[in-house]
């Protein structure tokens, strides 16, 4: 059952990868052409040979001029087999370059499409696995299929035609030992492709183990858990070292099988040949062609068992980024989506229900009603579902239950670019690309005009500290603004919503980073940027939403208090608790 299995899931993965090369069949019949060219000619040079060999009768009896005939076609014969060989890899490299090119952008287009829920329940490492990794060895083992197996297939049908052609006794005894060596091949490619899969799996799990310790060195410094990380690395590499051990000794006996198959084929036709030659039913030129023959027969078979061994990591490989690839993508929007305009501002949640996991509740019968311009207040112990609102708000998941309104219109029926237009958004996690400051500030406003970047750097504080950078607005800066500090790389991610200043605006603890001065001012443009705008605001310090138009308190996913700051302290609830815990004596 599970041999039937695998090979159900080769055969689709080999016709995924055929539909992918279907588009560039013109480089493929050329390919095909190229091959079928040279192998002619290979086959044709030991019959070349054997005249040659026939012309020498003896010591004083060689035929010169015939002699010098034939070398001079061999010779032509081997420069047209090189320059067909030559074009025929140009062929396959562009066809596997094309080919790995397609489906690695295919994984990139789907990676943007897939959900949330997908992205934070895989291992980044591993998809990033699958994207770089799997791709590579799917490439490898495309390329050595154009190149061998193509060529090995036609050299095989070739020879035997060529065989027949001179001896058919002869013949029959390679054709009756060729399934042996078949068979041990087969044997082999359908044990390796479930280690060639499991060594893929671990190595996905390794870079993801790598991609999270690196991005998080400080904090494994920091606790000083480096032989604890070390330990869990040596586990998984020793895991992948043996799966890989396994793997690379089962495909590498293919070779030396089939290898000894093919001796016992070249033997039978050297003893066969040799007592026909005695008595004369074939020459000594055609038993040396019949002998070349032997030899160019069976050495396709040994090519092609290692084709097949590398084809089935290439395909293991394969069906983890075509599995990324069928991965369903986020709900589709509907047919007559709209595009959401300027709005004004005004949000409607209607008895929405929201779970990330099933059976698991979070979010329940949640009711508000935003008008124009409002700030609101999200407050609340951690996990009571805080950034899940505000998730639900950008609709980077969609409620179970229930609907969210923006003017009226239901997000679920307008596209999602629109919405996210309309929102300006700065996270507790801040996020820079490479690139230089200017271009992280403009990340939301690419036609923005230098001067402008400037005014929003002012207004956010962060001029200061850019023009004090190397090279000011044009400095680079590393991977999420390695190169710099956690408060700076928070106020350009302020300064990137002060440019576009959209009519909404989520501030999930933007300011949890900045030191207490700073602060200070930001509030200030924060109170500046939020007039006339409908903003959500995410805060544990409770001193800076004082003067928010409503305050939402929150506990295991339900609204259990809401008001105005000092409403709300007279109500001696939650939040006075909350509030008094901060500012206790």
């Amino acid at each position: 059952m599970r041999e039937k299995t695998i090979e159900t899931n080769n055969r689709k993965t080999i016709c995924r990868i055929l539909s992918y090369i279907k588009k560039y069949h013109a480089f493929l019949i050329l390919s095909l052409l190229c091959a079928a060219v040279s192998v002619v000619l290979t086959l044709y040079a030991p019959i070349l040979i054997g005249h040659a060999v026939d012309q020498i009768l003896g010591a004083g009896n060689v035929d010169y001029d015939a002699l010098k005939t034939i070398l001079i076609r061999l010779g032509v014969v081997v420069l047209l087999t090189s320059a067909a060989q030559w074009i025929m890899n140009i062929l396959n490299n562009r066809i596997t370059f094309h080919v790995v090119n397609d489906v690695r952008t295919r994984a990139y287009k789907k990676l943007e499409k897939l959900p949330l829920s997908y992205i934070d329940s895989h291992a980044h490492g591993d998809i990033v696995s699958r994207m770089i990794a799997d791709v590579d060895q799917f490439s490898d083992g495309l390329l050595m299929g154009f190149t061998q197996l193509f060529t090995g297939v036609m050299t095989i049908i070739g020879t035997l035609c060529f065989m027949l052609y001179i001896n058919r006794p002869v013949t029959l005894v390679v054709v009756v030992i060729t399934p042996v060596s078949l068979f041990v091949a087969s044997f082999i490619a359908k044990k390796t492709y479930t280690m060639f899969k499991k060594q893929s799996e671990i190595r996905g799990e390794l870079t993801s183990l790598i991609n999270e310790m690196v991005t998080n060195q400080k904090v494994v410094t920091a606790f000083s858990m480096e032989e604890q990380v070390y330990d869990r690395f040596y586990g998984i590499n020793e895991r992948l070292s043996q799966a890989s051990l396994n793997a690379t000794f089962f495909s590498s006996t293919t070779n030396p099988s089939t290898r000894f198959v093919n001796s016992l084929v070249y033997t039978g036709v050297g003893i066969l040949g040799a007592v026909m030659a005695i008595r004369g039913r074939i020459s000594v030129g055609q038993l040396t062609s019949f002998l070349s023959y032997a030899n160019q027969y069976t050495k396709p078979f040994n090519e092609i068992s290692g084709v097949v061994t590398e084809l089935q990591n290439a395909l293991a490989s394969a069906a983890r980024v075509f599995a990324l690839i069928d991965e369903d993508a986020e709900i589709k929007e509907a047919e007559d989506a709209k595009e959401l305009g300027q709005v004004s501002g005004a949000v409607s949640i209607q008895h929405v229900n929201f779970s990330y996991t099933k059976g698991v509740e979070l979010i329940k019968n949640l009711n508000l009603d935003v008008k124009p311009g409002q700030r609101i207040a999200i407050v609340g112990p951690t996990g009571c579902g805080k950034s899940t609102v505000i998730n639900l708000l950008m609709r980077f998941y969609d409620v179970d239950a229930g609907s969210i309104s923006v003017d009226g219109y239901d997000i679920r029926t307008v596209t999602r670019k629109s919405l996210r237009e309309n929102y300006g958004m700065v996270l507790q996690e801040t996020w820079l690309k490479s690139g230089t400051v200017r271009e992280n500030i403009a990340y939301g406003k690419p036609d923005a005009s230098m001067e402008e970047i400037t005014e929003a750097a002012k207004q956010a504080h962060a001029h200061s500290f850019i023009k004090r950078l190397p090279n000011g607005y044009d400095t680079v800066i590393t991977e999420d603004g390695g190169n710099l500090s956690q408060g700076q790389k928070q106020l350009l991610c302020i300064t990137r919503v002060m440019l576009s200043l959209p009519p909404m605006l989520i501030l999930d603890e933007a300011t949890s980073s900045i030191d207490t001065r700073t602060e200070i001012r930001i509030q200030r443009a924060f109170q500046k940027m939020m007039q006339g705008r409908t903003s959500f605001v995410v805060a544990h310090r409770l001193s800076t939403i004082k003067e928010a138009d409503m305050i939402l308190v929150m506990k295991n996913g339900n609204i259990i208090e809401q008001g105005k700051h000092e409403e709300l302290l007279k109500q001696g609830g939650f939040y006075a608790a909350l509030y008094q815990s901060q500012f206790a004596n």
